[in-house]
């Protein structure tokens, strides 16, 4: 007669011990299973690593003709000079800038530049908001090759319309002033500012603009009153970016701009040509001057920017 412990033994190891023998077995599995997540995760790792080494390299390059300018821009013309531009100064000065603000004139090329960006810079997103409304809302013939024409606006070059816009403003007598300047520049700038625009108020929901209709409201109250408040990111964008456009802009202000009383900034700049022909410290310091003003609202509002530029790149 066979005793239970000889049917343990003949059946093999206890179930006790048969777990404990299984699960070295299953441990080496999992610890097998585990390896590719942990390749995997420190994959990761190195390539966020590297993608983040990348961007502060990148940022380094983009700022440091910046970083150059401005310590240019701070030191004394003799240390430029015999320590080279790409080192770090002796000595820092300011006195570099009131000479550069009285060769530059930048009294009253501010003044002129600011009266622009005031009457410019509104005006102008005024007349492109109100295109791009009709064009993106509004139903009526050849809308789309209206559209098409106002974006090939864009690849006209500038100086192609230089000589019929001086013969113009001639004839009426605005050459040489602040006020004949404006519409050129309104202009010039209506196809980037249609595009950005027509493409943001596409994406506005139709169904709050029937239900304006049904309460009565036109297509202007509609404009004014609901178009416009949902759309300030696109009209901030533009605003910016055209604000920048107008304050450097060079070509049309050199060619319909000639006394002294109406120069602008980048006109400003020119009047280091020849007299500080080697004075680059102090061409550094006019240069800071005339940027760094439209470069701090830049930076201040460039959140704007980036979401007025890609709002109307999805739907929904």
């Amino acid at each position: 007669m066979t005793s239970p412990t000889l049917d343990a033994g003949a059946d093999g190891a206890p179930p006790a011990r048969g777990r404990s023998a299984d699960a070295p077995s299953r441990s080496a599995a999992g610890r097998t299973d585990g390896r590719p997540g942990s390749r995997l995760r420190t994959r990761r790792r190195l390539e966020g690593g590297a993608v983040t080494v990348g961007s502060v390299l990148a940022a380094l390059v983009w700022i440091s003709p910046l970083i150059l300018l401005v310590v240019s821009a701070l030191r004394p013309l003799s240390d430029f000079l015999s320590n080279g531009p790409v080192s770090w100064p002796q000595e820092l000065t300011l006195a570099n800038f009131p000479e550069a603000w009285e060769a530059g004139q930048f009294g009253t090329a501010y003044l002129n530049s600011t009266i622009l960006l005031l009457v410019k810079v509104p005006l102008g997103v005024l007349v492109a908001s109100l295109l791009a409304y009709a064009l993106a809302k509004l139903e009526f013939p050849f809308r789309n090759v209206i559209l098409f024409t106002v974006v090939l606006g864009m690849t006209i070059p500038i100086y192609i319309a230089i000589v019929p816009l001086f013969t113009m403003l001639r004839g009426i007598g605005m050459t040489d002033s602040i006020a004949g300047i404006i519409p050129p520049y309104i202009a010039f700038g209506l196809p980037l500012q249609v595009l950005i625009l027509q493409a943001f108020f596409r994406r506005v929901p139709e169904e709050l603009l029937e239900a304006a209709r049904i309460d009565g409201a036109g297509d202007v109250r509609i404009f004014a009153r609901v178009v416009l408040p949902l759309s300030v990111p696109a009209l901030v964008t533009v605003a910016i970016l055209d604000g920048v456009a107008t304050w450097n802009e060079l070509f049309l202000a050199l060619s319909l701009l000639s006394s002294e009383e109406n120069r602008t900034i980048p006109l400003g700049l020119l009047n280091f040509q020849g007299q500080f022909a080697t004075n680059y410290t102090g061409l550094a310091a006019g240069i800071l001057i005339a940027v760094v003003p439209i470069l701090v609202l830049y930076m201040l509002l460039q959140k704007y920017i980036v979401g007025g530029l890609t709002a109307g790149a999805t739907k929904g």
